[in-house]
């Protein structure tokens, strides 16, 4: 099963979201490294994702002319770390 992480960028419709996923590539040639981004329609069946929320999409069979793939579940965010106190120097 292919799974694809992206963002959401729009709600199209009724259980209908499209998801952003942006790749790197590099030029055969050149060797630099360039991004790519590609839009999916997927099948957002429980209606709880929003504009600019992370998830996971997997590939399923053909849902409408669109829609060939399924929203998984929301991509786990790091959530920041607590700064340790540095000690300061005695005098």
């Amino acid at each position: 099963m292919r799974t694809k992480e992206g963002t959401v960028v729009s709600k199209s419709g009724t259980k209908t979201i499209v998801v952003k996923v942006e790749t790197s590539k590099t030029d055969p040639k050149y060797k630099k490294r360039y991004s790519v981004a590609n839009k999916f329609h997927a099948h957002d069946e429980t209606e709880k994702f929003k504009v600019g929320d992370d998830v996971t999409i997997y590939e399923t069979r053909p849902l409408s002319r669109l829609k060939r793939w399924t929203v998984d579940m929301p991509t786990p965010t790091e959530k920041p770390t607590k700064a340790t106190p540095t000690k300061k120097a005695k005098k």
